[in-house]
């Protein structure tokens, strides 16, 4: 009987090692979802893989949208962890065209891995709008951007930045687009975007 996305949340690990086993099926993921993309990855072998049982994979992650968004969660921690914040002469444009640059450049590293993550991160937030990686990657876009606190506007530019950020990464990666023209086109949409972020009023 095939296990529905909606059973029952996924479970955390809390002890040592149930977080070691949760990474070990994220690494493994990771490595099959680079080579075969969303649709052939087969639970069992990222369980297998990463030596656990099934029952444990799916007690983390009930479906391959859960893990594969878990995976993108994970991608986008680590990019935090090497430091996104804004830098000394920086406008908003240029700090967050830096952040998506390099994001958009790690995606292209690893075009079916990054189908796998886009497409379980976006499926998950069909399912609620409060899954996926969106407030996360708001947060680091503030950081970059120097945005310590938006207006409302500027969080709904961010959103609709963030949007279209996705539509270039993904022209890019059905197109087989090289990491100079994805950087161009990155920092373009931010420059035309958040140029006149500050004229709120006649905005809303």
């Amino acid at each position: 009987m095939p296990r529905l996305a909606g059973d029952r949340p996924p479970a955390e690990p809390t002890s040592a090692d149930q977080r070691d086993r949760y990474h070990r099926i994220l690494r493994a993921a990771a490595r099959h979802g680079a080579t075969k993309g969303l649709e052939r990855v087969q639970m069992v072998d990222v369980a297998r893989d990463a030596g656990v049982a099934i029952a444990t994979l799916y007690r983390y992650f009930p479906s391959k949208t859960h893990l594969f968004t878990a995976l993108m969660h994970t991608r986008v921690e680590q990019l935090a962890a090497l430091g996104v914040r804004s830098r000394v002469g920086e406008t908003p444009d240029q700090g967050i065209a830096r952040l998506l640059v390099r994001a958009g450049r790690d995606l292209l590293d690893n075009p079916l891995l990054a189908h796998a993550m886009m497409q379980s991160n976006n499926a998950a937030i069909a399912q609620s709008p409060d899954e996926g990686v969106t407030q996360l990657f708001t947060d680091l876009m503030r950081a970059a951007g120097g945005l310590e606190d938006p207006t409302p506007y500027e969080l709904r530019l961010l959103r609709l930045l963030e949007e279209a950020w996705y539509g270039v990464v993904m022209t890019a990666l059905n197109r087989r687009d090289d990491p100079d023209q994805l950087a161009a086109d990155t920092e373009l949409i931010c420059r035309l975007m958040l140029r006149g972020r500050e004229d709120a009023a006649t905005a809303d």
